[in-house]
């Protein structure tokens, strides 16, 4: 289901550390990942569908921003905290786009988070801010552990693809490991330390909504503390050079 909606404000105060302001141009996301915490904002919109079944449009997100930035003091903002500005619908609708004209218009630091390599169609403005960086969330390097917990999400090979040539633009880039999934530690680092200054990783926060899964595909092993602190440790020793945050 696809909601037409005007906002009020789009521009947010931050509790995020380094994150002054947070931007989402849609509530919902149609990637749908099965471990997402951000399903906790339909306690918030009335819907009752599941998570990732619905996508409202903040279709006046870029007005309301002109607006706002003009009387918001200069800070570093964040596209996106609970939603992914490059879903599918942001190709027909281009919010994040006319967004980031604005916000380099007036000089803010941004820095974007997706799984989308949509990205890629909005270089031409990404490169010009003198403060940006650019995370893609790379999970795992499994394309069957990808399917079981994100089947909606763009294949690994292309985010990666994406990841590269970024960072061959000179951009400040990370691979964003949350959460931490079922994986070859050695073999992801390998794919993906070319591309990045730096990596983040954060564990799965949310059994909950996940361990059926991981036990239905005899995963078990990852739902233990100890096995995945070693799993940390091998991906750590794997990106040696390159500066690991462990969430």
């Amino acid at each position: 289901m696809v909601r037409e909606k005007q906002v009020k404000s789009i521009l947010s105060k931050s509790g995020i550390p380094g994150v002054d302001y947070c931007l989402n141009p849609y509530v919902g996301c149609a990637h749908g990942c099965k471990y997402c915490y951000a399903a906790f904002m339909k306690r918030f919109t009335g819907h009752t569908e599941p998570w990732g079944a619905f996508v409202d449009v903040k279709v006046n997100a870029p007005e309301v921003l002109d607006r706002q930035i003009k009387r918001t003091a200069r800070g570093y903002v964040m596209l996106s905290s609970v939603t992914d500005p490059y879903q599918p619908l942001e190709k027909e609708y281009g919010l994040t786009r006319r967004c980031l004209e604005i916000l380099l218009r007036h000089e803010f630091p941004v820095g974007i988070l997706t799984k989308s390599p949509l990205i890629l169609r909005d270089l031409d403005l990404i490169e010009q801010f003198d403060e940006m960086e650019v995370g893609i969330t790379i999970t795992t390097d499994d394309d069957e552990i990808k399917k079981i917990f994100e089947p909606a999400t763009p294949p690994l090979d292309a985010r990666i693809q994406a990841l590269k040539e970024i960072h061959d633009r000179g951009i400040s880039t990370y691979a964003f490991i949350g959460p931490l999934l079922p994986q070859n530690p050695e073999k992801l680092a390998g794919r993906i330390s070319p591309y990045v200054d730096s990596v983040l990783v954060d564990r799965m926060n949310y059994l909950n909504k996940t361990i059926g899964l991981y036990r239905r595909h005899r995963l078990a092993d990852w739902l233990e503390s100890d096995f995945v602190d070693e799993i940390i440790k091998r991906l750590k020793a794997a990106l040696s050079g390159k500066k690991v945050n462990i969430g």
